[in-house]
């Protein structure tokens, strides 16, 4: 099982991809894809620590 920090530097990274991506984009139709990418990272994100806490 991967660490929480490997796991977090690999969140990280994506989230940096997704962000040069957005900031590259040319037009509003590939932003708004770009941007529910971003979102489903970021539900991912917090069901990963919800699930976490819920263990403590």
């Amino acid at each position: 099982m991967a660490s929480s920090t490997e796991s977090s530097t690999a969140v990280d990274d994506e989230v940096r991809q997704l962000y040069e991506r957005y900031q590259a984009a040319e037009t509003e139709a590939e932003r708004h894809e770009i941007a529910l990418e971003m979102g489903e990272l970021d539900g991912r994100r917090h069901a990963e620590i919800y699930a976490a806490l819920e263990d403590e």
